[in-house]
């Protein structure tokens, strides 16, 4: 039996499939390389190129190397980006969710762990953001995380039954960030440690968009976690779904304590020993103020936890990164 990981040859997914082979479980991955690396994926793991909106070649994967559950990265992820295409947005994680959910019925597959996101709440009047929050999406992005998350609540329903009912979570998480392999390491053109790191690379300084949010220094706060972590949790979730364990329909996988942009640019300074001072860039469409969870649900039924400090995402990001050069 095996896990097929969507997006398993992204930056996060790779380190699912990294923590799933750790673990003993055995990691499948399909991606169609829009943004991921075929590099990432570690050798001897059966990697399928294709879109997760291709039915037939879902089913076909799943049915092929006898998928016991899905984890579900694949998407598009950029929150400020889905505002300005918000249909690509839907059709990548509202119609890709609804295909490998369909793809899973025809092959009889009942578990998934579905990558979601703190954009589900938009931007909470509270200090610490809990999983019973209303959602408010403020981006096309986070409304379609949320529709993701209706489908699979849905599908169970409908499923609850028959002999397949579908198992599921949804983990909850905004900002991810570092390394855990110096072979993979974020690629984005949206995300805030790979464009410091590339403006650093190239002699350039780096931007904050936007330093008039209702934060105390101005610049946006939310939840940066490491990527190593988040891989933990997603194997964690796996695990107990297929052990058969009860568990919340989503978990905040949260810091509890959030960092600025502005702690984020002094950390990249201390930590790459290159002296700058970021320049003022207009704010991001869709970007809230502050998004902080408390993960304590997290922790307490999936072994969730911060391991890393601010300055050792900052280092294990950028020796990735250098080691790619």
């Amino acid at each position: 039996m095996s896990w097929l990981v969507t997006g398993g040859a992204g930056y996060i997914g790779a380190h699912v499939v990294r923590a799933l082979a750790s673990a003993g479980l055995a990691p499948v991955v399909i991606d169609d390389l829009s943004s991921g690396h075929a590099s990432f994926v570690p050798e001897g793991v059966p990697f399928v190129k294709g879109t997760i909106l291709d039915r037939e070649l879902v089913t076909q994967t799943l049915r092929e190397h006898d998928v016991e559950g899905v984890i579900h990265v694949a998407g598009f992820k950029y929150a400020g980006v889905s505002v300005t295409r918000p249909l690509h947005t839907y059709e990548q994680n509202v119609e890709g969710t609804r295909v490998v959910l369909q793809a899973m019925a025809d092959a009889g597959v009942d578990k998934i762990v579905f990558s979601s996101s703190a954009a589900v709440y938009g931007t909470p009047e509270v200090e610490l953001v809990t999983e019973d929050l209303p959602k408010r999406p403020a981006s096309p992005y986070g409304e379609s995380k949320l529709i993701g998350e209706w489908l699979l609540r849905d599908q169970a329903v409908a499923t609850a039954g028959t002999d397949k009912p579908l198992r599921h979570t949804s983990l909850r998480y905004f900002n991810v960030v570092g390394s855990g392999d110096r072979e993979v390491y974020d690629t984005s053109p949206h995300n805030l440690f790979p464009l410091v790191f590339e403006a650093l690379i190239e002699g350039r300084t780096p931007r904050i968009n936007g330093d008039d949010y209702d934060t105390p220094d101005g610049t946006n706060v939310r939840d940066y976690v490491h990527v190593a972590d988040i891989a933990a949790a997603h194997v964690v979730a796996a695990e107990r779904l297929a052990a058969g364990d009860p568990l919340e329909p989503a978990y905040n996988l949260g810091s509890r304590n959030g960092l600025s942009v502005r702690e984020i640019m002094d950390a990249m300074a201390r930590v790459t020993g290159v002296d700058f001072t970021p320049e003022i860039a207009p704010r991001r469409a869709g970007d809230p103020d502050r998004i902080v969870a408390t993960g304590e649900l997290a922790a307490r039924d999936l072994k969730w936890e911060n391991r890393y400090s601010v300055d050792e995402m900052v280092r294990t990001g950028w020796e990735a990164r250098r080691a790619a050069d």
